[in-house]
């Protein structure tokens, strides 16, 4: 059984702020904003939603199929993919353009400020579902937005279930368009601000979006662990304490590659989110979204 795994592909270029954000901009100075912030330390890392989400899936043992883009400057990343095991037949590359690139700032507290040059991603709606006939399970996460909603159309087409995941796509589209890929969707996962505009945005409470045909709605809380609500029952999953607080570029992604992994093999959703929250934990202990160890015989899996 295959998984397919459909969003960004980029370059994380990820910098280190010593201080806080908090301290440095003014909020009534806000409308004249112009800040400057000393990033003493700079890493260059693979990155991406789907890149990250994939990579977690396969180091669990997943099979993992990536539906994405990547630009003239993409070849190493292809090539990583393919050393880890993962299906890349379906990943377009474009010449004229470069790859995705996300340029982040971490400070002292974890907050993030990221800037993000969609670059090839821009170009995936070119690409289709494979002929395999082994996938039973997919994500859509943030892309393009002409390949986000070809995705949960080809997907809805070919019956096969999905979690929307729009992450930071989702100011992209209306109302409208959010209840349209709820309407075709399994599950939706979001943190606990996504849920917030998600519910603004389609004037469903999370508890209604669960009452509907919905396998689950899945809030991450950060180091507070996630609400998993099914069928308008929320169920709290705690958190899983890090052994250090080091970069948490990427974790969200280690969440849903463990997510993907338990729904793949017909866990309860409240046990592939418990294990979701181990491989953030795990992740987040590590520089970059694609870093961390999995030890699968330390998670029990064997």
């Amino acid at each position: 059984m295959a998984c397919l795994v459909s969003g960004s592909l980029a370059f994380d270029t990820i910098t280190n702020f010593p201080g806080r954000f908090a301290e440095q901009i003014l909020p009534d100075q806000v409308h004249i904003l112009n800040v400057s912030f000393l990033v003493p330390t700079m890493r260059r890392e693979f990155g991406g939603c789907a890149g990250n989400i994939a990579y977690t899936l396969a180091a669990l043992g997943g099979d993992a199929v990536v539906v994405a883009a990547l630009g003239n400057d993409g070849e190493h990343y292809l090539d990583r993919l393919q050393r880890l095991g993962i299906d890349t037949r379906q990943v377009l590359q474009v010449e004229d353009t470069y790859t995705a690139q996300a340029m982040i700032i971490t400070d002292a507290d974890n907050n993030q400020i990221t800037a993000f040059h969609p670059g090839a991603m821009q170009e995936a709606h070119r690409v289709g579902l494979p002929e395999r006939d082994d996938i039973r399970l997919a994500i859509i996460g943030p892309d393009g937005r002409d390949a986000m909603l070809r995705r949960a159309s080809d997907l809805s087409a070919a019956g096969i279930p999905f979690v929307f995941d729009p992450g930071q796509g989702l100011p992209m589209f209306d109302g409208e368009a959010l209840k349209a890929f709820i309407a075709q969707a399994s599950w939706v996962a979001v943190n606990d601000y996504e849920g917030r505009m998600l519910c603004e945005r389609t004037g469903l409470s999370i508890e209604a979006l669960s009452r509907s045909h919905l396998q689950g709605v899945i809030v991450t809380l950060g180091a507070e662990g996630c609400e998993v609500w099914v069928q308008g029952r929320c169920h709290r999953v705690p958190g899983v304490s890090a052994e250090q607080v080091v970069d948490p570029t990427g974790c969200g992604d280690a969440f849903r590659g463990a997510l993907l992994y338990g729904l793949e093999r017909g866990w309860p959703l409240v046990d592939c989110v418990a294990l979701g929250n181990r491989l953030g934990a795990l992740k987040i202990a590590q520089r970059g979204g694609q870093n961390h160890q999995v030890d699968r015989a330390a998670l029990g899996l064997g």
